[in-house]
């Protein structure tokens, strides 16, 4: 379970992304110890949590993309739509 595998060409931007979301909650750490207004503090964390979630989602859309793509290789046409709609329904993760 614990393959390396190649990075993608995404993953660079995902990395880039978490790197803002950490800086971002370490800011909210310091705003909670500064005693910064709730409101503040919640419009940060909502910030925190939509950069996780939208790395979380990159990541999973390009391991479609990418790895089942590789790992279930040419399919006759009925087959790929099953495929093809499974990527598709993934988008609402």
């Amino acid at each position: 379970m614990n393959e390396i595998v190649e990075p993608h060409q995404s993953h660079p931007h995902i990395v880039k992304r978490l790197r803002r979301a950490d800086g971002h909650l370490r800011g909210v750490i310091e705003m909670i110890e500064a005693g910064r207004s709730c409101l503040d503090i919640a419009q940060q964390l909502h910030a925190v949590e939509k950069a996780i979630a939208q790395a979380k989602k990159t990541l999973i859309h390009d391991h479609l993309d990418h790895c089942l793509e590789k790992a279930v290789g040419p399919l006759d046409r009925e087959r790929r739509s099953s495929v093809d709609a499974f990527k598709e329904v993934a988008k609402y993760l």
